[in-house]
């Protein structure tokens, strides 16, 4: 049973984006569009190949930012507050995942690549803000990015989480690795399945999953 599994949990950690809302709100293709926009303006090439090396830079560097930093020193101020800056008004609140969130024994947390300021516009528009202690961005990390450990690793100790006794819910099952590794319980929260050895626990409804828990 999931609650079985979950009973040493006392530290919660949720990514963000089609995580704590569903990728039906489609967020991400407004933050896209702007990401291809940055990379367009920043190094002055066409659309097509601004798309091309946004998705090069996730695969290689887990975001379009890290990239941006590492293979151009692209200052990541300016970024984040450019491609965040997104409209939110087809956002709902969620009064049964906040009940729910709020009902799980322990520490909650938002840990995301976003920016900290995107996190807590986000949470507000879900009417969750009320029931995560602590919000982490990409900036906390040093700007290092899920999936790299380190950028696990310096959050953690941050908020002072114990992985042993803590759980990492995510959309990107990439970034789900890390916390396996670490001693975390894992929750992949995605439509699709997808079988693999750092993944414990797999949902497509995040609220009822944790329906489960308490």
């Amino acid at each position: 049973m999931p609650r079985d599994a979950f009973s040493h949990v006392t530290q919660w950690v949720f990514d963000l984006d089609n995580t704590l809302y569903p990728p039906s709100a489609r967020l991400f293709d407004q933050i896209e569009v702007r990401m291809t926009d940055f990379v367009m303006t920043a190094l002055r090439v066409d659309r097509p190949e601004a798309d091309r090396l946004r998705r090069h830079y996730w695969l290689t560097h887990g975001t379009t930012l890290a990239g941006l930093m590492r293979e151009h020193a692209v200052d990541p101020g300016p970024y984040l507050t450019e491609v965040h800056d997104i409209s939110l008004d087809h956002l709902e609140r969620d009064h049964m995942l906040a009940a729910r969130i709020a009902a799980l024994p322990g520490r909650k947390i938002v840990y995301t690549n976003g920016c900290g300021p995107y996190a807590e516009r986000v949470l507000k528009a879900r009417g969750l803000d009320r029931v995560i202690d602590a919000i982490y961005g990409v900036e906390h990390a040093g700007f290092l990015p899920k999936p790299e450990r380190a950028a696990f690793e310096r959050v953690f100790a941050a908020d002072g989480i114990a992985p042993a006794r803590a759980a990492m819910f995510e959309d990107d099952a990439r970034n789900l690795a890390a916390p396996h590794a670490m001693g975390m319980r894992t929750v992949h929260v995605a439509g699709t399945p997808l079988a693999a050895d750092h993944i414990h626990h797999h949902t497509d409804d995040l609220t009822g999953f944790l329906g489960f828990l308490t």
